[in-house]
């Protein structure tokens, strides 16, 4: 990178004294712990619904959690898939397989069995630790077909009392008898085994991401990278001492990893949980503890936005939020902030990076690309490098497009025993993306859209992104997906699936018609479909593959 405009960081100058500052993170989470329960042993770590744990209470039964595993027979370096939604039984589970020198395997709980089975076999997973319904329903079954020989299973109706029946209606199943109870096991004061302390360069878990395309690969987030991130957002974010954590994204995926459990661990803070996603219990969530951060997707605060009970005192006691996992349209940020007050800062990452690796900081807002209309998605941390380039591979100016590429100490090594996509996704240590987006002579960085969702109509390239940009500006627009579909004429034209608010009317050929007037000719979508929801992941991305696939279904 010798004489690249990137390698001169200019986005460093944006930043304050204490992002600008270097970072000395500690070696693990694990030791984030117990430094915690050093200088702050009474502090309330987990709060769920009316439930609360200390950090140490977490520290003696995440102990026990590890000294079960090692019993059975998890040895350093065996996989612990964990299936689990956002509950302290998630937060003992992943703890404890720390502790006993495995490597995690955090799994989606929408996953069906042949995407579990999938990745049990790949990781070569040694113990499972699943929902106990989910192990009834369908995960004996899949198990059985794969490496898994230690298994504990939990309920989440455990650690607290409320029983809120907007998200936790199921009932506790009973003890299987080819399963451990989690939670009894966390009780049962076994004690940790010693001489499994990880490191830096460990492994800490294996992260299941389809990428650009294929089967899901897994990649390798190292302690090392969690740790980076998780005091870079400890020391950025200008949170007061003993902050509250709203765990808005599911702990699963790296989002919700490492900006809201790693951070808030490193912080000494307090994590908020329930369960799953509902705007209701979200919303007394924030008015029962007042948190001073959360992050998640764009849809889950257009829920939010949405929803007939959402007050700006909902919202007072914030001091920052933040959106990742997809950008965020400029009209929602701005719908946001009028009817709420907090300023939603975007942010962008991916888990070959570990969660962020842009981001915008605390005193600054992120500017709108005059030409575009695009929205920044955040400035670079100063120990990182993300550079632009084009299909050959060469650096474009300031202000063209490219391909994202990244380098810095959040990306991770590779992906798990996939030697060729590993040298094909990092050469020599550096992330490629696959996004498309282009950077200004400041430093802010701007995604356009994913390589690969690239729509061709009669050879003009149009970017789903620019044109949901539009149609969120629509008063009556919820939700937005734009997707190619083929036309006999254009090769692709634009299609685009829309939601609606609560209470809003408009039809397809109104919501083209506010296209047209503000795109050019082959740009504005030929076909609006409106749909009561759109569909998404567990961590509330929008699946466009899921819309592209409808409409062949339909066909």
């Amino acid at each position: 990178m010798t004489g690249s405009r990137y390698a001169a960081k200019p986005w460093v100058a944006l930043l304050n004294d204490a992002q600008r500052a270097p970072v000395k993170p500690l070696d693990t989470l694990v030791h984030a712990l117990r430094r915690a329960v050093d200088e702050a042993p009474d502090r309330d770590f987990l709060a769920y619904f009316d439930g609360r744990l200390t950090y140490a209470e977490v520290d003696e039964l995440s102990d026990s959690v590890a000294g079960h595993l090692a019993a059975r027979g998890l040895e350093r370096g065996d996989r612990v898939a964990i299936l689990l939604q956002n509950s302290p039984l998630f937060v003992l589970a992943l703890l404890g397989a720390w502790k006993a020198g495995a490597i995690v395997v955090p799994v989606n709980p929408m996953y069906k069995s042949g995407e579990v089975g999938h990745v049990l076999r790949d990781a070569e997973v040694t113990a499972l630790i699943c929902a106990d319904r989910a192990w009834e329903s369908y995960l004996r079954e899949t198990a059985a077909g794969s490496p898994v020989r230690i298994v504990l299973t939990a309920c989440e109706l455990d650690f607290q009392t409320r029983g809120d029946a907007r998200v936790l209606s199921f009932e506790r199943q009973p003890q299987s008898a080819d399963a451990a109870d989690l939670t009894t096991v966390a009780r049962a004061g076994y004690e940790a085994p010693h001489g499994r302390d990880l490191t830096p360069s460990d492994i800490a878990l294996i992260s299941y991401t389809s990428g650009t395309s294929g089967t899901p690969k897994g990649a390798t987030n190292t302690h090392g990278n969690i740790m980076y991130n998780a005091e870079r957002q400890r020391t950025g974010l200008a949170l007061p001492d003993g902050p509250v954590y709203y765990a808005l994204a599911p702990l699963f995926h790296i989002t919700g990893m490492v900006c809201q459990l790693g951070a808030c661990l490193d912080s000494v803070g307090t994590l908020v949980l329930t369960y799953r996603f509902e705007a209701g219990v979200v919303l007394a969530a924030f008015a029962e503890h007042r948190p001073h951060y959360t992050v998640g997707p764009s849809t889950a605060f257009m829920a939010l936005a949405a929803h007939p009970d959402a007050t700006a005192d909902h919202f007072s006691s914030f001091v920052n939020i933040s959106s990742g996992g997809a950008p965020v349209p400029p009209a929602l940020v701005e719908k946001f902030r009028a009817g709420f007050g907090p300023y939603i800062r975007n942010g962008y990452g991916l888990t070959e990076c570990t969660a962020p690796c842009a981001s915008v900081p605390p005193g600054l807002e992120a500017p709108v690309d005059p030409v575009s209309g695009t929205l920044a998605v955040g400035l670079p941390g100063p120990e990182s490098v993300v550079r632009i380039v084009d299909d050959q591979g060469r650096e474009v100016p300031f202000g063209e497009q490219g391909e994202i590429l990244v380098r810095g100490p959040q990306v991770v090594p590779g992906y798990w025993r996939r030697p060729d996509a590993t040298a094909e996704t990092f050469p020599d240590g550096e992330l490629r993306t696959g996004d498309i987006g282009f950077m200004d002579e400041q430093g802010w960085l701007y995604v356009v859209d994913r390589k690969k969702d690239m729509i061709n109509a009669s050879g003009f390239k149009v970017w789903p992104r620019e044109v949901e940009d539009v149609l969120y500006t629509h008063p009556a627009v919820r939700e937005a997906a734009v997707v190619g579909v083929p036309d006999g004429y254009r090769g692709e034209t634009v299609k685009a699936y829309i939601s609606l608010r609560p209470g809003a009317e408009t039809d397809p050929d109104e919501l083209a018609v506010y296209c047209k007037e503000r795109l050019a000719a082959y740009k504005y979508p030929r076909q609006v479909e409106i749909l009561p929801d759109l569909p998404k992941t567990a961590s509330g991305k929008i699946l466009r593959r899921e819309l592209r696939s409808r409409r062949q279904a339909s066909e």
